[in-house]
């Protein structure tokens, strides 16, 4: 079972959570879920 296409929804759905819960983290949760997706890209799909 290939679990890397699910990853995009499943981390936006736990960002959304953790922003409602600690706004203060947006800038981090943005700036990682931007790292993530861009060394994904990077290494191929």
């Amino acid at each position: 079972m290939n679990i890397v296409p699910h990853i995009g929804p499943v981390a936006a759905l736990l960002a959304g959570v953790l922003i409602l819960v600690m706004p203060r983290l947006l800038n981090y949760i943005v700036a990682i879920y931007l790292i993530i997706i861009g060394v994904v890209g990077l290494l191929g799909r």
